[in-house]
């Protein structure tokens, strides 16, 4: 199975380097990867100066670049473009470096044929599970990530978890899923667009799955500002979240929509106000707000 590499930067070329060093590495060696770079010519440059043209293990390396930055499903989508033989895509975040053998366990999930899109156990640096894929609650427009906290070397729950969703950090997509389900949505711009992407395809006929032992370490918020502790998260990323909540509500459970807005209102109070976040409890009324006015792409306040 030759397997195309998706990557999207933005000015975070360390980031990058450390994926590539462990895609070396990898059991799975039939693989390219592409690169965009989001943060325009200036951020291309640089990291063309940095990154060769193929990894030390031989695998081709093919940088592109975006003017202006479009969003993260404009970067997949472009990369996707940019290599159309392939069998499968692997989106992959850049701050994630996965083990050896997760392209590979993948790779063999996908191939038993009752699905189209796989995917991996994705963890943080303490070996706590970050997401084994997630389910969606309609009511309240609210994701849950399945085996969050769950230590790596605890077993998972007995028997295989059919997810509503898989982790945007890591996913690799069959070709039947990308002819069945279409692009990434743009307009999203960020967070949220692999959600509505999985919802989207299940409409389609489409199954996901999770190679669970694929383990994948997400260095999770460099770029984007997403951290653990509420009250430190950036504008971005708490406005595009509860924006993006309702908009994947709106796209994919659009009668769902007046109970979800007043449920997602109710949850972002629970989250912020109770933890004393009270300037991020403003972006999140002001991205909740944006959404219940259908408010898409990227905000004017974020510069390129």
């Amino acid at each position: 199975m030759h397997v195309a590499i998706c990557i999207v930067g933005f000015r975070n070329p360390d980031d990058v380097l450390a994926c590539l060093a462990a895609l070396v590495v990898s059991t799975h060696t039939d693989f390219e990867v592409t690169v965009c770079e989001n943060g325009g010519v200036q951020a291309l440059q640089a990291l063309l100066r940095e990154v060769p043209g193929s990894l030390r293990s031989g695998q081709a390396v093919n940088m592109v670049g975006a003017l202006s930055n479009k969003g993260y499903a404009s970067g997949v989508n472009r990369c996707m473009a940019e290599t159309p033989t392939a069998d499968a895509w692997w989106i992959l975040n850049p701050d994630t470096v996965p083990a050896p053998e997760a392209l590979a366990r993948m790779c063999e999930r996908l191939a038993k044929g009752d699905c189209d899109a796989v995917g991996s156990t994705v963890h943080d640096r303490g070996g706590h599970v970050e997401s084994c894929g997630g389910r969606w609650n309609p009511w309240f427009a609210r994701a849950t990530s399945i085996g969050h906290g769950r230590t790596l070397s605890a077993p998972p729950s007995a028997g295989e978890v059919r997810p509503d969703y898989l982790s945007g950090a890591s996913m690799l997509i069959s070709r039947r899923f990308l002819e069945r389900v279409g692009e990434m949505r743009e307009d999203y711009f960020l967070y949220g667009e692999e959600v509505e992407w999985c919802l989207r395809a299940a409409t389609k006929g489409s199954r996901l799955a999770v190679a669970t032992e694929a383990h994948v370490l997400h260095l999770q918020g460099t770029t984007t500002g997403s951290v653990s502790d509420v009250s430190r998260r950036s504008r971005m990323s708490v406005f595009l979240d509860e924006r993006n909540k309702l908009l994947i509500t709106r796209d994919c459970f659009p009668r769902m929509l007046p109970f979800a807005a007043v449920g997602a209102l109710v949850m972002l109070f629970l989250r912020f106000a109770r933890r004393g976040a009270w300037a991020q409890l403003g972006y999140a009324l002001d991205g909740w707000w944006n959404g219940v006015k259908d408010q898409r792409g990227k905000p004017p306040w974020i510069a390129d």
